[in-house]
């Protein structure tokens, strides 16, 4: 038997893959042991070089960094969805007066690189008499590049969607705005979730660029420490705590994610259909049906 997308390997191809296979383990496992070899040889496991991590100051300094890392990626994330919404919404506009400046707004953003946007906001508006914090540079960096990002995101599971969603808003006398609200974007946040949680990650990572501009988060402090000669500057061993530290927040913002994504995911409940159906005829949508059940004709 043979699959829809490709048929099924044969003896001899199961046979040749699982060769491959097992030379890419091998081949992975002899990078991973040289690189630890290489840390080994050259005295990074050693107890002076760890010895930084055995003071409680040391950890309750690396706590703040955390501390200060996770705050300034929650006002960014909730900026970033907050500005990608109001972008999607403005470039999705059937007037052109509206699109069109949303548009650029988004496309200058995306193309500016956070790096570049938190060096202008720290080291440049001063020239012209605006001081700013690293905290807010950092912020307000990550808010733009990454709101521009998810407007995109949002714009294009909007679009993805059958017109029959739009179509049966329209039927039961829902205005744009009703559609896009009550219809279109449920579904389309739902559709990117996944986009919207990756960006979310990457949003968590670039704060590791803020140690540039002297905002004090994990990075920074990594630097500060792995530069103490007291304790053997132990950069090595201060990136592998902090990257630990990176991937447990990443995993966990994942885990968090992951289960808003199947809540929303789950199918609504729905009661009372019978006097709805022509509309669902019309439409071709379960969507325009739930929503005329909850009465969104009434509050548009």
């Amino acid at each position: 038997m043979s699959s829809v997308l490709y048929d099924v390997p044969g003896p001899k191809a199961v046979v040749r893959n699982r060769i491959l296979g097992v030379l890419t383990v091998l081949i992975v496992l002899a990078i991973i042991g040289f690189f630890v070899w290489r840390l080994a040889d050259t005295g990074q496991f050693t107890a002076k070089k760890w010895s930084a991590f055995t003071y409680t100051n040391v950890w309750v300094s690396i706590l703040d960094a955390t501390l200060a890392t996770l705050a300034a990626f929650g006002a960014a994330a909730v900026g970033a969805l907050a500005l990608g919404f109001i972008l999607a919404i403005g470039r999705l506009s059937d007037h052109a007066w509206v699109r069109r400046p949303f548009t650029a707004v988004i496309e200058v953003f995306r193309a500016i690189p956070v790096l570049v946007f938190m060096f202008l906001l720290y080291y440049g508006f001063p020239v012209i008499g605006i001081r700013m914090e690293p905290y807010w540079a950092v912020v307000i960096a990550l808010v733009c590049y990454n709101g521009s990002v998810l407007a995109e995101v949002i714009r294009a599971g909007v679009e993805s969607l059958p017109s029959g969603q739009s179509e049966a808003g329209y039927a039961i006398g829902l205005r744009k705005a009703g559609v896009m609200r009550l219809i279109l974007l449920p579904q389309a946040i739902r559709a990117m979730m996944p986009v919207i949680i990756a960006q979310l990650v990457v949003t968590l990572k670039d704060t590791a660029l803020g140690f540039i501009i002297t905002y004090p988060e994990l990075l920074f402090y990594a630097k500060y420490i792995g530069a103490q000669p007291v304790v053997g500057s132990p950069i090595v061993p201060a990136t592998i705590v902090v990257g630990a530290i990176y991937i447990a927040l990443c995993l966990l913002l994942s885990f968090v994610a992951t289960l808003v994504e199947k809540r929303l995911r789950r199918s609504p409940r729905v009661t009372g259909v019978a006097p709805a159906a022509p509309v669902a005829q019309q439409g071709g949508t379960d969507t325009a049906l739930i929503v005329a059940q909850r009465g969104a004709l009434g509050r548009d």
